[in-house]
């Protein structure tokens, strides 16, 4: 089993800057990459980013490209995405996720999920 936990949420201006982190522990050598997703109320959990975990290739969604850039360390097991000039339309549930695959986009593709951090950008 694979454990995934996100941390480093919290409420911010907008314009302002937070860095999540999800630290990965148990069998993580069937991970090959992470992504972030997000999920604001009312509306469907999005892709944000993902990046391998050896070569760190990455790739990010339109909304976010230029404002987040998700990194990893494979020493500490931990991924992050720093989230900068924040909007109130980034204002959602963070889940990290990891799958045995390529990159993907799409959520169904991941197999191990974290709970959670909530973000709060406001006006």
């Amino acid at each position: 089993q694979v454990q995934l936990v996100e941390s480093g949420g919290g409420l911010v201006q907008a314009g302002g800057s937070l860095r999540l982190s999800c630290a990965a522990s148990g069998r993580t050598f069937n991970i090959y990459a992470m992504g972030w997703f997000r999920q604001a109320p009312g509306r469907e959990r999005e892709f944000v980013a993902s990046i391998t975990w050896s070569g760190g290739r990455t790739y990010y969604a339109d909304s976010v490209k230029g404002r987040f850039t998700i990194s990893r360390d494979n020493v500490k097991k931990t991924v992050f995405l720093q989230m900068n000039s924040l909007k109130p339309e980034d204002t959602a549930v963070y889940s990290c996720a990891g799958r045995d695959g390529s990159l993907a986009i799409t959520r169904g593709a991941y197999h191990y999920w974290g709970q959670g951090t909530q973000v709060t950008v406001s006006s």
